[in-house]
């Protein structure tokens, strides 16, 4: 599970990056202001994901459920959250309707809070 954690918070760091880059540069003349503002919000809370859990990789053993599910779920929760920021910001390009799309953002932004939430209790837990 370690090793998983950090290869998915590498390849989410390493993705935020050239994703960002261009957006800074080649989606600025593709898409809106407003959905390229979107688009990086989805780049962002990549790169907020990447490094936690780049951290989680290098400091939890993932002996424990909560470890595991909380790494889990923040994982699972970024990729669904960004990427379908990603395809709503192009959806227009690429015929994907918002509708099919839309409902998934929230979905993962929730799974990302329940994965920290887990984490929370964990620590609580841990130093008590």
């Amino acid at each position: 599970m370690k090793q998983l954690v950090l290869i998915v918070g590498a390849f989410y760091g390493m993705l935020s990056i050239i994703l960002g880059a261009f957006g800074a540069h080649a989606f600025k003349d593709m898409i809106s202001v407003e959905k390229l503002a979107s688009f990086e919000v989805g780049v962002r809370y990549m790169m907020y994901s990447a490094l936690t859990l780049l951290i989680l990789g290098f400091f939890l053993d993932f002996t424990t459920g909560i470890e595991k599910n909380a790494a889990r779920l923040i994982m699972v929760g970024s990729f669904m959250f960004s990427v379908s920021i990603y395809f709503l910001a192009f959806s227009e390009k690429i015929n994907v309707p918002s509708k099919v799309l839309g409902p998934i953002t929230p979905v993962g932004g929730t799974l990302m809070l329940v994965g920290w939430g887990m984490l929370l209790y964990y620590f609580i837990r841990m130093y008590k």
